[in-house]
Formats: C-alpha cells, structure tokens, sequence
C-alpha cells in the first residue's frame, strides 16, 4: 500500500491524546510528516506533559495506526516539554497528574448553574445573553476577563455557535486552554469534536467529560462561571450540582404551563442538594409590535409563578424578539450586537441583580 502526507495525517487522527476524546492531529500535536519515495515514514511530535508515560503511550498507539495503514518500522520522534515547575517524575496516572495553579475552578468565586429542566426554552440562549451582559458589567467595574461560560449540554452543544468561537482549544500538558470571545472564557463539547459529529455516549463518559472541564481546564481567576447544563434532571445535572460548590442556580422558563411545571420539577433537585435558587428568567414573555402593544403569544406569568413557589425572585422577563435569534445565529449575542434594545436590558439588568444577590451573600 502507497503512503501519502494525507493518509498519514489520516491514521494519526485516529489517535486520541490520552484522558481527551480529540485527537492529536486536531490538538494541534503533529509537528512534521514526511514520505519518502521509497514509502518511509517520518512523524514528529511536540508534547508537553510532566508524565513520561504520556509520550510512551502516544508512541505505542502511532506506531500501531501507521503499521496498519501500511508503514513499515516507521519513525516517529515525540519531543517533550516538562511544564515549569513540574519536574519528569515516576509515571503516574493521568487523574494524579499535577495541574497547574489556575488549572479547574478553584479560583471561581461564584460558580452558578443555569438550569431549565425543560428543553426548548431558550437556556443556553440566555446563558449566552448573561455571560457577555455580566462580562461588561465587571469590564465598567474595572474587572475584564472575570466570567467564565462552561457547555455542559454534551449532545446538544450550542455555545460555541452562540458566542461566535469554532477554533480547537490549545492543550499545555494535561490542561485545556479555553477560547475567548467578548470577555467570557468559554470551554464546550462543541470545541472538542466535528459539527457533524454525533455524540453516541453512556453516562459515566459524559461524566467523564464534565469532571475534565471543571478540572482540566485553565479558568484561572473569575467572578463568575457560569455553567449551562442539559436540560432534564438525569444523573449528569445532579453529578454537577453534587460535586461543584455552586453559589446557586438560576432556573429558566417559558410562560406556558408545561415549561412552568417542568421548571419546578428542576428546581426540586437544587432543593435536595442544598443549592439555593438565585431566581427565575422568563424567556419568549412576549411580542412586541411596532406600536409597542405587547402579545403575549404563550401565556403570562409563568416566570412569576416558577419564583413564587419556590420563595425566589424573578430576575427579568425577555422578549420573544428577532435580534435575540439573530445574535445567536449569527455569533454576535443581542447584548452586544444590540446594546440599546430591549431584550440586551433586560439581560442587563438580570446581570446587576446577581452581581448584587452574590456580594450580599459573600
């Protein structure tokens, strides 16, 4: 069989950085390929990573891929960066692997989730929306960089679109670097695996994945992290409200009745797990037309219905309106594209109202 750049390229991109579901291709890893005329091949590799067993593990999984697509004794030359701090020692595992300092959430402040409990009503839309509306509110306290946006919706990841990020993250050893767009540092299975890709996984991997984004992940210090979880009450959104210190949950609803019901269904799991509810948004409240009349096309006083049962407050009501979907079509959230409408003041002043509600709390 004749080797080519590509079908090496090909074969290496089966090989999966060790404790990651990407591979080393898409990583970034892969330095050089060379094929001779003669059909030799010739890989490098540039890896930082303070386990050695990290290298030898890659070496064995490109060795095999080449030899099966053909390649005969190929060479494969893997160069090692030792991170700062973090000398080579006896190998260990890839979860006793030392992180850096700024690694995970242990410089969070406030972690919070955003919760629905119901599909369909907009929460990652307004996860989105109160990022970027938190972000510019610490920007103007003379905080930047300070919020944080985790996806944690593994089979349906819509941030990365949302917020306008589609480049991979860069990997330093064992630690994600997440993207950044308008002040919030952001990290999704979205990043992570092809737009086309399906995500076909059983629970305790996407667990897995979950527990890498809040500890392999270098969020450094913030204010806020934000966390958009699945939408459902499985064992995934209780793992994360079970095993992060979450300052609260802000729960998220439509008007109509079946979104409200379901709303306090998940609201229920806050309860059993300690975590107090922050409040209640309201999405899709209503349309307004040109003459400012207001149509309220499902329904009226589901948010407030949501916070009065569960003893909370309603943080804002946001308007069914075209820029708000435009924005998250298009990349360009409604609080930056239009700063002045409506919906970005409501979104706004939903920001202030948790800012406030933390301090008081702190």
């Amino acid at each position: 069989m004749s080797l080519d750049k590509e079908s090496v390229q090909k074969a290496l991109s089966q090989v999966r950085y060790p404790g990651y579901s990407r591979d080393i291709v898409s990583f970034g890893l892969v330095k050089g390929i060379e094929v001779t005329l003669a059909g030799k091949v010739s890989v490098g590799l540039a890896v930082t990573s303070a386990d050695p067993a990290i290298p030898k593990q890659l070496y064995a999984e490109i060795e095999a891929v080449l030899k099966a697509a053909g390649a005969i004794q190929p060479e494969i030359t893997i160069t090692v960066t030792v991170p700062k701090g973090a000398p080579m020692a006896a190998a260990t595992p890839a979860s006793g692997t030392k992180l850096p300092a700024d690694a995970g959430v242990g410089q969070v402040k406030h972690i919070i989730a955003v919760a629905s409990g119901k599909g369909g009503v907009g929460k990652s839309t307004f996860a989105v929306n109160l990022a970027c509306a938190l972000a510019r509110s610490l920007s103007d306290q003379g905080r930047p960089g300070r919020v944080g946006l985790m996806d944690c919706d593994i089979y349906g990841p819509s941030v990365p679109l949302m917020i306008g990020v589609n480049a991979r993250p860069l990997l330093e050893g064992d630690t994600l670097i997440p993207l950044e767009n308008f002040g919030v540092k952001i990290m999704s299975m979205g990043l992570l695996i092809d737009a086309d890709a399906p995500v076909v996984w059983r629970g305790p991997m996407i667990m897995k994945t979950i527990s890498q984004f809040a500890t392999n992940v270098r969020w450094g210090e913030l204010d806020v992290l934000l966390i958009d979880l699945p939408p459902g009450t499985g064992d995934a959104q209780l793992s994360i409200a079970q095993a992060m210190a979450l300052s609260g949950a802000i729960i998220v609803t439509t008007p109509q009745t079946a979104a409200v019901s379901v709303a306090l269904r998940g609201a229920a799991m806050f309860a059993k797990v300690n975590v107090p509810i922050l409040g209640v948004a309201e999405n899709m409240s209503y349309f307004e037309g040109s003459d400012g009349a207001r149509q309220y096309l499902f329904g009226q006083g589901g948010g407030l219905k949501v916070a009065t049962a569960l003893n909370s407050i309603l943080l804002g009501e946001v308007p069914l309106d075209q820029t708000v979907r435009q924005g998250g079509d298009h990349g360009i959230p409604v609080v930056i594209s239009h700063p002045d409408g409506n919906p970005a003041r409501v979104f706004r002043s939903v920001a202030l109202t948790v800012l406030r509600g933390l301090e008081a709390s702190a």
